[in-house]
Protein backbone atom coordinates (compact mmCIF):
# COMPACT_ATOMS: atom_id res chain seq x y z
CA UNK A 1 0.00 0.00 0.00
CA UNK A 2 1.09 3.57 -0.58
CA UNK A 3 2.79 5.63 2.08
CA UNK A 4 0.77 8.46 3.60
CA UNK A 5 2.85 11.52 4.38
CA UNK A 6 0.33 14.13 5.45
CA UNK A 7 -2.96 14.43 7.31
CA UNK A 8 -5.12 17.40 8.24
CA UNK A 9 -5.76 16.87 11.95
CA UNK A 10 -7.41 19.37 14.28
CA UNK A 11 -6.93 22.18 11.81
CA UNK A 12 -3.23 21.54 11.23
CA UNK A 13 -1.35 19.74 8.49
CA UNK A 14 0.60 16.99 10.18
CA UNK A 15 3.57 15.30 8.53
CA UNK A 16 4.05 11.57 8.98
CA UNK A 17 5.28 8.50 7.22
CA UNK A 18 2.78 5.66 7.57
CA UNK A 19 1.51 2.77 5.52
CA UNK A 20 -1.95 3.37 4.07
CA UNK A 21 -3.08 0.03 5.52
CA UNK A 22 -2.55 1.25 9.09
CA UNK A 23 -5.65 2.26 10.97
CA UNK A 24 -6.30 5.90 11.60
CA UNK A 25 -6.43 5.08 15.32
CA UNK A 26 -2.91 3.64 15.37
CA UNK A 27 -1.51 6.60 13.44
CA UNK A 28 -3.22 9.15 15.69
CA UNK A 29 -1.97 7.47 18.85
CA UNK A 30 1.42 6.07 17.82
CA UNK A 31 2.65 8.48 15.15
CA UNK A 32 1.00 11.78 16.09
CA UNK A 33 0.84 11.23 19.88
CA UNK A 34 -2.86 12.16 20.03
CA UNK A 35 -3.81 9.69 22.74
CA UNK A 36 -7.25 11.04 23.62
CA UNK A 37 -8.77 8.71 21.04
CA UNK A 38 -9.01 5.31 22.72
CA UNK A 39 -8.75 1.72 21.56
CA UNK A 40 -11.82 -0.10 22.85
CA UNK A 41 -13.12 -3.19 21.13
CA UNK A 42 -11.16 -2.91 17.88
CA UNK A 43 -14.32 -3.83 15.96
CA UNK A 44 -16.09 -0.46 15.67
CA UNK A 45 -18.80 -1.48 18.12
CA UNK A 46 -18.00 0.49 21.30
CA UNK A 47 -17.34 4.02 20.01
CA UNK A 48 -14.27 4.72 22.16
CA UNK A 49 -12.23 5.39 19.01
CA UNK A 50 -14.71 7.82 17.44
CA UNK A 51 -13.25 10.81 15.61
CA UNK A 52 -14.83 13.18 13.12
CA UNK A 53 -13.98 12.93 9.43
CA UNK A 54 -15.19 16.12 7.78
CA UNK A 55 -17.53 16.51 10.75
CA UNK A 56 -19.02 13.01 10.52
CA UNK A 57 -18.39 10.44 13.29
CA UNK A 58 -16.10 7.61 12.20
CA UNK A 59 -14.64 4.63 14.01
CA UNK A 60 -10.90 5.19 13.71
CA UNK A 61 -10.11 1.57 14.67
CA UNK A 62 -11.70 0.44 11.39
CA UNK A 63 -10.65 3.33 9.14
CA UNK A 64 -7.60 2.58 6.99
CA UNK A 65 -5.36 5.61 6.74
CA UNK A 66 -5.54 5.45 2.95
CA UNK A 67 -9.30 6.11 3.13
CA UNK A 68 -8.84 9.38 5.01
CA UNK A 69 -7.32 11.14 2.01
CA UNK A 70 -7.76 14.91 2.13
CA UNK A 71 -10.56 14.81 4.69
CA UNK A 72 -10.22 16.74 7.92
CA UNK A 73 -9.79 14.68 11.08
CA UNK A 74 -11.00 16.05 14.41
CA UNK A 75 -9.96 14.33 17.62
CA UNK A 76 -10.83 15.23 21.20
CA UNK A 77 -7.63 17.29 21.33
CA UNK A 78 -9.13 19.59 18.69
CA UNK A 79 -12.45 20.27 20.42
CA UNK A 80 -11.59 22.93 23.03
CA UNK A 81 -9.78 26.20 22.45
CA UNK A 82 -6.37 26.90 23.96
CA UNK A 83 -7.01 26.03 27.57
CA UNK A 84 -10.80 26.46 27.42
CA UNK A 85 -13.28 23.65 27.40
CA UNK A 86 -15.92 23.49 24.69
CA UNK A 87 -19.44 23.98 26.14
CA UNK A 88 -20.10 20.29 25.51
CA UNK A 89 -17.03 19.27 27.51
CA UNK A 90 -18.06 21.59 30.34
CA UNK A 91 -21.59 20.16 30.30
CA UNK A 92 -20.20 16.63 30.64
CA UNK A 93 -18.27 17.78 33.71
CA UNK A 94 -21.19 19.68 35.19
CA UNK A 95 -23.60 16.74 34.73
CA UNK A 96 -21.08 14.17 36.05
CA UNK A 97 -21.52 12.39 32.73
CA UNK A 98 -18.22 10.60 33.02
CA UNK A 99 -16.72 8.29 35.54
CA UNK A 100 -13.74 6.33 34.28
CA UNK A 101 -13.53 8.59 31.21
CA UNK A 102 -12.54 5.89 28.75
CA UNK A 103 -15.57 6.39 26.49
CA UNK A 104 -15.72 10.16 26.94
CA UNK A 105 -13.75 11.31 23.90
CA UNK A 106 -15.87 9.16 21.57
CA UNK A 107 -19.06 10.29 23.32
CA UNK A 108 -18.09 13.94 23.01
CA UNK A 109 -17.26 13.70 19.31
CA UNK A 110 -20.49 11.87 18.49
CA UNK A 111 -22.44 14.45 20.49
CA UNK A 112 -20.60 17.33 18.83
CA UNK A 113 -21.50 16.04 15.38
CA UNK A 114 -25.12 15.77 16.50
CA UNK A 115 -25.24 19.33 17.86
CA UNK A 116 -23.59 20.77 14.77
CA UNK A 117 -26.19 19.12 12.56
CA UNK A 118 -29.17 19.53 14.89
CA UNK A 119 -28.66 22.37 17.39
CA UNK A 120 -31.91 21.61 19.24
CA UNK A 121 -32.07 17.82 19.38
CA UNK A 122 -34.89 15.95 21.05
CA UNK A 123 -34.08 13.26 23.58
CA UNK A 124 -34.88 10.72 20.87
CA UNK A 125 -32.39 12.43 18.52
CA UNK A 126 -29.72 12.24 21.22
CA UNK A 127 -30.35 8.57 21.95
CA UNK A 128 -30.26 7.76 18.24
CA UNK A 129 -27.03 9.71 17.64
CA UNK A 130 -25.30 8.18 20.65
CA UNK A 131 -26.36 4.62 19.82
CA UNK A 132 -23.18 2.58 19.45
CA UNK A 133 -21.19 4.60 21.98
CA UNK A 134 -20.92 2.32 24.98
CA UNK A 135 -20.34 3.57 28.52
CA UNK A 136 -19.29 0.73 30.77
CA UNK A 137 -19.98 2.90 33.82
CA UNK A 138 -23.62 3.32 32.75
CA UNK A 139 -23.88 7.11 32.87
CA UNK A 140 -26.30 7.26 29.95
CA UNK A 141 -28.95 9.42 31.66
CA UNK A 142 -26.27 11.95 32.66
CA UNK A 143 -24.81 11.90 29.14
CA UNK A 144 -28.23 12.76 27.71
CA UNK A 145 -28.60 15.55 30.30
CA UNK A 146 -25.14 16.90 29.43
CA UNK A 147 -25.94 17.00 25.72
CA UNK A 148 -29.24 18.75 26.40
CA UNK A 149 -27.49 21.33 28.60
CA UNK A 150 -24.75 21.87 26.04
CA UNK A 151 -27.34 22.37 23.31
CA UNK A 152 -28.98 25.10 25.39
CA UNK A 153 -25.64 26.78 26.17
CA UNK A 154 -24.56 26.64 22.56
CA UNK A 155 -27.84 28.32 21.61
CA UNK A 156 -27.21 31.05 24.16
CA UNK A 157 -30.02 29.97 26.46
CA UNK A 158 -29.62 29.33 30.15
CA UNK A 159 -29.88 25.69 31.21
Amino acid sequence: MARITELMVNGQRRQLDADGDCTLLSVLRDELNLTGTKYGCGEGQCGACTVLLDGVPARSCLTPLAEVGQRTVTTIEGVGKEGQLHPLQQAFLDADALQCGYCTSGMLLSALALLRGKPKPSEEDIVHAMNGNICRCGTYRRIITAIQEAAQKMQGASP
